[in-house]
């Protein structure tokens, strides 16, 4: 359990720093253009970067909050009964994680922000970038096994999209979101395990639990279809 979850903060760390780069860098250009006129060169690098802050920001939100109420569900079980007395820290991080997936937009808000990346192709295009950035060769085997989950992702995302239907697309834009941001996730581990070895475990084990999860989401969306809308909605 606890290798679990040193496991997904470390990725959720990894998707903040790629996220804040992001909009570092396209907010850079932002106060450049106020002191010259931007290069072409300079403005589609900015509008390149502004649309990556757009779309990995509510997914760094959305997913970090929740894997912080799972971090404080899972310490607090690790506690035990002892994890409810005001003797440990654990009671009042566990209570003060909840508001997390709450304030300034609940989860399901930023996946409706996120899920512009999965229907315009933008988490897939930068799922493709990362594949093409250099690593040692022993790490070629976690990258062969994220362009598998990519391609896997690619074909849920084709079979939603394809039914061109908004409600059933909300409907899985959730599990979309969060299938991308596992295989954004490996792939950033992957980048700091290569930088540093003390990664490598968090990424194994990291990777083997986004591909049980991916794998779960995948097959529900393909036994699924607009049809079955009307089973999940609650009869008054």
């Amino acid at each position: 359990m606890i290798s679990r979850m040193k496991a997904k903060l470390d990725g959720i760390r990894s998707l903040l720093y790629e996220t804040a780069r992001f909009v570092d860098i396209y907010k850079a250009y932002e106060h450049i253009s106020k002191e010259r006129t931007l290069s072409a060169e300079e403005r589609a690098e900015m509008k390149a970067y502004q649309k990556l802050a757009d779309i990995f920001t509510p997914m760094a939100k959305g997913i970090s909050s929740e894997v912080c109420n799972q971090a404080a569900y899972d310490s607090l079980q690790i506690h035990g009964g002892s994890g409810f007395m005001k003797d440990y820290p654990i009671e009042r991080i566990f209570r003060d994680a909840r508001i997390t997936s709450i304030y300034e937009g609940t989860t399901q808000l930023q996946v409706v922000a996120a899920v512009r990346g999965v229907t315009t192709g933008g988490y897939l295009n930068q799922m493709r970038e990362y594949e093409k950035v250099d690593i040692k060769p022993e790490l070629s085997g976690y990258r062969e096994y994220l362009i598998a989950m990519a391609n896997e992702y690619d074909e849920a995302v084709q079979k939603v999209v394809a039914h061109n239907n908004n409600e059933y697309t909300d409907f899985h834009a959730r599990r979309l979101v969060e299938m991308a941001s596992n295989i954004i996730i490996g792939h950033l581990l992957i980048l700091d395990a290569n930088r540093n070895h003390s990664f490598w475990k968090s990424t194994d084990i990291f990777l083997k639990i986004a591909h049980a999860e991916n794998r779960g989401k995948y097959e529900l969306i393909n036994i699924t279809n607009p049809g079955d809308l009307g089973k999940y909605k609650v009869q008054e």
